[in-house]
């Protein structure tokens, strides 16, 4: 590329010899910034050296001109805008490639923010803190903290169209941000699709005509196994001998009492161990869906954000699908309002508990996925000018709608179970995989043509957790790939692919043993809790306060055409780092050791999750450390200063976008009668900035 973009160069100024080929291109190059089609872009950083003021007193025409910029054909068609064929208007970036279209990215983006948490996590949080009196403060946090940071996210990936680490071109002593959100997103992707296999695995379980867990004669179950289609039988007058007499007393003791369900889940699915130190042996089913689910994820991106964009089509829409029959066969059950009511009835003094607006501002954070990467990721394949601004909004609310939405199914459906089982709405609701694999499954035993729910239930897991997934392992692919930068690694992007899904297999395996759910568990609480916060805070600290924000809301605006709304500006350089601060004191104040059930984790497990957790973080520092030692400078501030600033290729990608402050520049000619600033040794090579946004040298002498 770098030969081709010299011979474009020597092209267009007719091989013009000495002096007068310098004098050509200075007096094109007002021309060339006007276009938006630069053939050669030395040093095209942010006011960086006299070299750039120099040239930006050329005259604005030239007897040249003409002939200068008319004649130039390009020796490739990766020169942007050159070449009008049907690839260079689908695709502004050829390397990297970009979305097919915006619905692709709006969907893909909604299956990454929707996940297995909308529909485990969310609905049990709003009961547990004040029903409707929750929803205040958690659309508070939208608007203050959700909002924002999803649209810096979007706009920080999509002006320097690359990926987690290239972002950071910006304040390059701050790059150890990108590589703790690939940290993040590597334990995420490892444990996440372990729950998805194990949603593959009740879902080839439910084609059947009985399902396995409804009833208690099987080889797994307890003699204290009684299950809610058991009870059934109970009051039809058809009494085992062998069970108490007093049903209602045998229910409502849940220590003597366990589902059929639960004993699937524990016994037959899981084999649950006594330890999480006592990993027994790999549960081969689970291994089999496991390598499933990873071949599924693979496929779907063996081609990246060409074919994921099409797939997304499916896996984003179908869960509204499902949700939607879920919910009407739900609400015409008998019990179904008394569940939806406990679910949204308001409790407005719990207002007032300060525990209530951390959970809304931790679950508006961590349903977003803000800081694990893949926002800025997938904002990297939009092309330069779309309106990402208005994309954040769409996908924040409609991420925060479908959790509400999934409270009304799931609320329908445990309140018909408490109402059959004659029993409090509070004893049948849980949150997390106890939701997902024993409440919510035993309550679908219940309905007429269970297996078709079950079926319905465990397929909208499945490509709810797929539509995070998707992004998780694209935000590792991009990120190397755009970190090497070069052809052959281009070229080869399927086979990275293919390796990091390999990988992320082999290190899942130890998730389907029998102590398998307890260390996913650990990774969850401590893989991807505070060491987000601290992660997204220092990314808004950089960007407003180190590059500036008044640069930024510039970038913005040269991108959009218009600048972030002054709310915004507001909760980026204020509001937003405040609230991420309160969730960083919350999450440190409530912290409670982790446990599953009435199993207390061992210290040194716990000491693994904390460790866990700082691998991500520590990643800044040490990043900061190793980019001072580097950097030129006499003294510590300077290096500070030089490690702080943007690097000379900061700027959008494409040749076409570097207007204004990012425009490329040439030293003018002494022939033009302007001064001319005697090149230094040291920058005898200027470099040249690729359609991808690498850097190449080129010799100063054209």
């Amino acid at each position: 590329m770098g030969t081709g973009r010299r011979g474009r160069a020597r092209g267009g100024v007719g091989r013009a010899s000495g002096g007068d080929e310098v004098k050509v291109i200075a007096a094109a190059q007002p021309a060339v910034g006007e276009a938006g089609d630069a053939s050669v872009s030395p040093g095209a950083g942010r006011g960086v050296n006299e070299r750039q003021r120099h040239a930006r007193s050329a005259p604005s025409a030239h007897p040249g001109m003409a002939a200068a910029h008319g004649p130039v054909a390009p020796s490739s068609p990766e020169q942007n805008g050159a070449v009008p064929s049907e690839a260079t208007k689908k695709d502004q970036n050829l390397k990297r490639g970009n979305w097919g279209n915006q619905i692709e990215f709006v969907l893909t983006s909604v299956g990454y923010a929707v996940g297995l948490g909308n529909v485990w996590r969310f609905p049990y949080l709003c009961y547990r803190n004040g029903g409707g009196a929750f929803m205040f403060p958690y659309f508070i946090m939208l608007i203050f903290c959700g909002i924002p940071l999803f649209f810096m996210e979007l706009s920080f990936g999509q002006f320097a169209s690359q990926g987690c680490l290239g972002v950071w071109r910006i304040s390059p002593m701050f790059k150890g941000v990108g590589y703790g959100m690939m940290v993040v997103s590597t334990y995420i992707g490892i444990y996440y699709n372990v729950v998805i296999c194990i949603a593959f695995y009740y879902f080839f379980s439910s084609m059947t005509h009985v399902l396995p867990w409804a009833y208690c004669n099987n080889p797994w179950n307890t003699p204290d196994c009684t299950g809610v289609l058991d009870a059934s039988n109970l009051t039809n007058g058809s009494r085992p001998a062998t069970l108490p007499s007093n049903l209602s007393h045998l229910l409502n003791h849940s220590l003597q009492r366990t589902s059929p369900s639960e004993e699937y889940w524990r016994r037959y699915v899981l084999k649950l161990s006594d330890d999480i130190g006592n990993f027994g042996e790999v549960r081969m089913p689970l291994l089999g869906c496991l390598g499933v689910s990873w071949v599924v994820v693979f496929l779907c991106l063996i081609r990246g954000v060409k074919s994921s964009g099409k797939v997304v089509y499916f896996t984003a829409t179908f869960p509204y699908v499902v949700l939607t029959i879920l919910f009407v066969r739900g609400v015409t059950l008998e019990g179904a309002f008394t569940g939806i009511m406990y679910y949204l009835t308001p409790q407005w003094d719990k207002i007032l508990e300060a525990k209530v607006w951390g959970d809304a501002a931790s679950q508006i954070f961590y349903s977003l996925g803000c800081a694990w990467g893949g926002l800025i990721t997938m904002a990297s394949y939009n092309k330069f000018h779309n309106n990402c601004y208005r994309d954040s909004i769409i996908i924040s609310i409609t991420n925060c709608a479908t959790s509400v939405y999934a409270g009304f199914v799931i609320f329908s459906i445990l309140g018909f179970m408490a109402n059959h089982l004659g029993v409090d709405v509070s004893r049948v609701a849980d949150h997390g995989p106890g939701l997902a694999f024993v409440a919510y499954p035993e309550a679908l035993t219940l309905l007429p043509i269970s297996p078709l729910w079950s079926l319905l239930f465990f397929f909208m897991l499945i490509l709810l957790g797929l539509g995070t997934q998707f992004c998780l392992l694209e935000t590792l692919v991009t990120a190397i790939v755009d970190e090497v930068g070069n052809e052959w690694i281009l070229k080869k992007k399927t086979y990275v692919t293919l390796g990091v899904a390999v990988a992320g297999f082999l290190l899942g395996i130890p998730l389907t043993s029998q102590a398998g759910i307890y260390w996913l568990l650990l990774m969850d609480n401590y893989a991807a809790s505070f060491s987000l916060v601290v992660i997204s805070c220092i990314m808004c600290v950089s960007i407003m306060y180190i590059y500036g924000h008044r640069n930024y809301f510039q970038d913005i605006q040269m991108m959009l055409g218009f600048p972030p709304p002054l709310f915004f500006q507001i909760c980026w350089r204020f509001v937003s780092p405040a609230i991420i601060f309160f969730i960083l004191i919350f999450t440190v104040i409530q912290y409670q050791p982790i446990t599953y059930n009435h199993y207390q984790y061992p210290g040194w497990a716990v000491a693994i999750g904390f460790l866990m957790a700082l691998s991500s973080v520590i990643c800044i520092p040490l990043y900061a450390l190793f980019q001072l030692c580097r950097t030129d400078g006499d003294t510590l501030l300077q290096r500070l200063k030089n490690a702080t600033k943007p690097s000379r290729d900061w700027g959008p990608a494409l040749l076409e976008h570097r207007t204004g402050r990012y425009a490329p520049t040439i030293p003018a000619s002494p022939e033009d009668g302007l001064e001319v600033q005697p090149l230094h040794p040291d920058k005898a090579q200027i470099p040249m900035v690729g359609s991808n946004g690498s850097s190449r040298l080129q010799d100063s002498r054209i």
